[in-house]
């Protein structure tokens, strides 16, 4: 477990998984997702993520949900793969209201920490979708290339939410790792 000034890391467990339901939720979707600057509600409506695809990240093989707390409520959390050579970087929300404060670059800066340190891995890979440019503006400050690898979006199925346009595919985002 790792610890910065206010920010306490650790792995989620079965028992997290409603309270990082409800905090990947509020900050992509809906509403109360327009008080940060990461929402999709203009792409996506409905769901972003369920209890089972929560409890399946955490319970999943070489997988980790770390779980970000202050004063011991959850305020952010990644999903952290180990893929060989590389990790992927996934399921990344910060509540909506602590937005555009440096959350995000010390959860980020942890990581990539983690998965150096822990998996030995030289490269974090994550997918955004294409259209979120702001988004993936903030990633290449974060040292991230994008790739001009897309892989479509999965229509239809609205565990990943409802489409709001056509057009929408996910872009690979690299960065190798010092």
């Amino acid at each position: 477990m790792a610890t910065t000034p206010e920010l306490t890391f650790r792995a989620a467990t079965d028992a997290d998984v409603p309270a990082l339901v409800e905090l990947i939720e509020s900050a992509y979707r809906g509403d109360v997702s327009r008080a940060g600057w990461t929402t999709e509600a203009d792409l996506l409506a409905g769901q972003r993520t369920d209890p089972e695809g929560v409890a399946a990240v955490v319970a999943a093989e070489g997988s980790r949900l770390v779980v970000a707390e202050r004063d011991g409520e959850p305020v952010a959390c990644c999903q952290l793969e180990h893929r060989g050579e590389h990790a992927y970087f996934g399921m990344f929300a910060v509540r909506p209201t602590l937005q555009g404060g440096g959350l995000g670059k010390v959860i980020i800066a942890e990581a990539e920490r983690t998965v150096r340190a822990e998996w030995g891995a030289r490269e974090m890979h994550m997918t955004v979708i294409r259209q979120r440019a702001e988004l993936i503006a903030w990633y290449e400050r974060r040292g991230y290339a994008r790739t001009g690898r897309m892989t479509p979006f999965p229509y239809g199925d609205e565990r990943f939410g409802i489409p709001q346009r056509d057009d929408l595919e996910f872009e690979l985002l690299v960065k190798k790792l010092a």
